[in-house]
């Protein structure tokens, strides 16, 4: 399963990584690294639907359902 949110669409990314000796240079000797997601596995009830859903989502997702709702966020994203 890939790591991505599937209401916020969020997914890992990557970046660079300096150290404090090369900061103000282009030289990067750290290399990349892939800075993840963070996601979390939620068991969220829909009372208009009287069921219980097994979603992973983000951090970010579950703020937004918090603040519009289960149904209206979870119906936009395609989930129910």
């Amino acid at each position: 399963m890939a790591k991505v949110c599937p209401v916020t669409n969020k997914k890992s990314s990557v970046g660079g990584r300096y150290s404090n000796r090369v900061r103000a240079t282009q030289y990067n000797p750290c290399g990349k690294v892939r800075r993840q997601v963070n996601l979390v596995k939620r068991r969220i009830y829909v009372p208009e639907i009287d069921k219980t859903i097994n979603v992973t989502l983000s951090t970010r997702a579950i703020k937004n359902i918090n603040k519009n709702g289960a149904y209206k966020t979870l119906r936009e994203a395609g989930l129910i």
